[in-house]
């Protein structure tokens, strides 16, 4: 540390890195207790920290989306998507939001970018199979809502939550 700044009461940036709130972290144990409004609070003072930080854009969706505010997470999926296109779970998370709000077009073409480029973990299945047959029902010709088979929904596959889901998460 120079000694201007100890003169003046700074701390070196060692100092002040160590006594850093990693607002991330916070976010997601806010999450797991459902506290969605505090969670986004962390999430926006992490972004603030890393403006261009796609983990913390696509993680603010999620929590939107369970708040209802869909507008929102359409948002953050879309500066996500603008800092780095490729990212599968911002596409998947978009294509949904986007069936909710009845963009048919715009829905079909995020899942068929999260399935040019699947994520290879170990669940990613039955998020490729949901998208897949999300994609199948958009375009058969009864669509979503009266095609022959079992209806797709619009929200994650049967069994899933927010923090499993592609792309997402610390």
């Amino acid at each position: 540390m120079s000694w201007w700044s100890r003169l003046t009461g700074g701390k070196s940036e060692s100092e002040s890195k160590a006594g850093r709130v990693d607002y991330l972290s916070e976010a997601l144990a806010l999450e797991r207790q459902g506290d969605y409004d505090a969670a986004l609070t962390s999430y926006r003072l992490a972004l603030r920290d890393r403006p261009n930080d796609q983990r913390v854009l696509q993680n603010m969706a999620i929590a939107f989306s369970r708040l209802g505010q869909l507008e929102e997470a359409i948002r953050c999926y879309r500066r996500a998507l603008e800092l780095d296109p490729g990212l599968g779970g911002a596409h998947y998370g978009l294509a949904f939001l986007l069936l909710k709000r009845g963009d048919h077009e715009g829905a079909a073409e995020h899942l068929q970018a999260f399935l040019a480029r699947p994520p290879h973990s170990p669940d990613a299945e039955r998020w490729v199979r949901h998208a897949q047959q999300t994609l199948e029902a958009m375009r058969s010709p009864g669509g979503l809502d009266g095609g022959a088979g079992a209806p797709v929904t619009t929200d994650l596959p049967p069994g899933a939550s927010g923090p499993t889901a592609p792309g997402g998460r610390g």
